[in-house]
């Protein structure tokens, strides 16, 4: 903030009231600081905010998460954003973990082999979406990538739980916006594992001043269509 307090004093003195003292202490709206700072990070992501997330990047590993946690974070990304955009991010963590000594690459996470990432990769979509999801992978190539790539690689990894690992993708489609069918299905997805509505508008408003209203507004409107639809 040092910056902007010297060439936008006005504005930095509002934007660190709200984001950083309104919103984290908002009654009945407050996260955990790790679950907040993983939240955070995702939204980043998804609305492509390099810049903010660099600093939140510190901010997080100060309060809590641990490397592995934030990789994990930038690598189920891709599934969502692509590693187009993707790359700039991973590379101002491994930079930024770097200049903390941490040495890289951090202990692999993957539980699965090339030969059984789809079997299992299926297996964790009807873990979160239920029994209707076990064939959907014979639904065309598409879907065959979606269980064995997105579920099989990823979802399927050590380092963060299930329930986080959903909490993030519905971050990333919040963000990027334009993904509302989407987004719907996974805040379901995120009731299915435990992250209740109460919880997911928790994400939504501590996200909110860094993806802005009209996605945040939105993205309530997809948590209260899945809790409907239940």
């Amino acid at each position: 903030m040092k910056n902007l307090y010297e060439t936008d004093p006005e504005f930095a003195e509002r934007l660190e009231q709200f984001a950083f003292h309104e919103v984290v202490n908002e009654k009945g709206q407050q996260l955990d600081d790790v679950t907040r700072h993983m939240a955070v990070l995702a939204a980043l992501l998804g609305c492509q905010g390099l810049d903010e997330f660099k600093l939140e990047l510190a901010r997080a590993l100060d309060a809590g998460l641990t490397p592995v946690m934030v990789k994990e974070v930038v690598y189920q990304a891709v599934d969502y954003l692509g590693i187009g955009r993707v790359r700039p991010f991973l590379n101002a963590v491994n930079e930024i973990l770097e200049a903390r000594g941490i040495k890289l690459p951090l202990e692999g996470q993957a539980t699965t082999t090339m030969e059984n990432r789809l079997e299992k990769g299926a297996q964790a979509q009807v873990d979160i979406f239920g029994e209707g999801m076990k064939d959907a992978w014979k639904n065309g190539h598409i879907n065959r990538w979606l269980a064995a790539n997105c579920f099989g690689d990823y979802y399927t990894r050590t380092g963060l739980n299930l329930a986080q690992r959903e909490m993030i993708t519905f971050c990333f489609l919040a963000a990027q916006g334009g993904c509302e069918p989407q987004l719907t299905a996974h805040a379901g997805g995120n009731m299915n594992l435990g992250n209740d509505k109460e919880f997911l508008i928790k994400v939504v408003s501590q996200c909110l001043p860094y993806i802005g209203y009209p996605r945040s507004l939105n993205a309530i409107n997809c948590v209260n269509k899945a809790a409907e639809n239940r």
